[in-house]
């Protein structure tokens, strides 16, 4: 491929969208195959971008956003923790995704290694490919209890070269959750070797059974090696604003508004006074949808119980299920046998990591309706698949 490395040329589409993309605006498929619900954004947050804009909120702003809403962030996540967070820890830099991304272009080097705990977002290790970095993973066991992992199997992962490591809890695909002590034993061997700890918290507010899940922000210091990425697009359904946050050491802050003018010239000006109404009135938003995620959780585990090839390792947060398909040979030819058959739209496993080739994921995040509907048709699918 001319004018791109060699590298990069290798890199293939994902297979979420590799699915997704072929009737991605099909109003007969049911699609859970994005991280996102069926409701709109809350009027209230679009009528703060709407005034934005016709007070000519239009121009450049800061890299690392706006300070109005860097201290509504601030205030939204000491009120949360209880806690008193330093202001020029808190960047907006545009989407989480692009926090993600710069947090691993500032740690790595190509021939530095990374380490992902798997089963993963695949854009993920695209993000630590593109570094140049090699990538090692550490996978979670599915239990009957749910998905498990403890610090000492990550730390054990851990080699010389190792300079970020990234953490989804809760966590997107399989709903695990990392315990308190379990980020306290990583945190310090972290601090100790200096490696940069890319800690995803943008499932924070969908926890089942509590209103937030453990936060790295609640025991790292304002100098500790950790990005604490988060963002609006779950806890208050605005996927398509694309405005993410993330706290990161005090030392950062400069860097953060430079990389930020290289990467977006910081977030869209209107979407981030939106984003300040989200924080200072969408608390009831947040709720609703934390009741609505924990029921559709239990429509999921009612769906699949006692079925005969689906064996599912009950999340324990965020608003997905990873069930195993057992039989099943390739989760790709499965997904695209069931968009085809059913008009219902699911992830396939291999996507989110090594040793998922029989999974799927499922998001729950739509209309109990919707879902249950779904959810029978899948049912009704993997009783006939055969592998055809």
């Amino acid at each position: 491929m001319k004018g791109v490395r060699p590298d990069i040329a290798l890199l293939k589409q994902n297979g979420i969208t590799a699915v997704a993309f072929t009737r991605m605006d099909d109003p007969k498929v049911i699609p859970l195959w994005f991280g996102e619900g069926d409701a709109v954004t809350a009027d209230f947050i679009r009528e703060a971008a709407k005034k934005a804009l016709d007070d000519g909120e239009t121009f450049y702003v800061h890299t690392r956003g706006i300070e109005s809403l860097r201290l509504a962030i601030k205030s939204y996540l000491d009120s949360l923790y209880a806690m008193d967070v330093d202001p020029r820890r808190i960047s907006v830099p545009g989407s989480a995704m692009i926090g993600v991304t710069i947090a691993a272009q500032m740690a790595l080097n190509k021939g530095d290694e990374a380490l992902i705990v798997s089963p993963h977002w695949p854009n993920i290790e695209t993000t630590y490919a593109v570094t140049g970095a090699k990538i090692n993973m550490v996978r979670q066991r599915e239990t009957e209890n749910g998905w498990q992992l403890s610090a000492s199997e990550i730390v054990d992962k851990v080699t010389e070269k190792t300079r970020s490591i990234y953490i989804n809890s809760p966590c997107n695909p399989t709903g695990w959750i990392m315990p308190r002590k379990d980020q306290e034993e990583l945190l310090a061997c972290c601090r100790e070797r200096n490696i940069l700890l890319i800690a995803d918290e943008v499932y924070h507010r969908h926890i089942f059974g509590a209103d937030v899940a453990p936060s790295f922000l609640q025991i790292a210091k304002d100098d500790d090696p950790v990005v604490v990425v988060n963002g609006f697009s779950k806890a208050w359904a605005m996927t398509g604003w694309r405005v993410g946050w993330v706290v990161t050491p005090v030392e950062q802050s400069e860097h953060w508004a430079i990389m930020s003018e290289c990467f977006n010239t910081g977030a869209t000006v209107f979407a981030q006074h939106a984003c300040i109404a989200a924080l200072e009135r969408g608390e009831p938003v947040v709720q609703q949808m934390q009741s609505q995620y924990e029921a559709a959780a239990k429509l999921v585990n009612d769906a699949f119980e006692g079925q005969r090839r689906i064996k599912l390792a009950p999340p324990k947060g965020a608003f997905y299920a990873f069930p195993k398909i057992e039989g099943i040979r390739s989760s790709l030819n499965f997904t695209k046998a069931l968009l085809a058959e059913e008009d219902v739209g699911v992830a396939p496993g291999y996507t989110f990591g090594i040793g998922n080739e029989q999974n799927i994921r499922v998001c729950f995040a739509q209309s109990h309706e919707r879902l249950q509907e779904g959810l029978d048709r899948i049912v009704r699918f993997v009783e006939r698949y055969d592998n055809h």
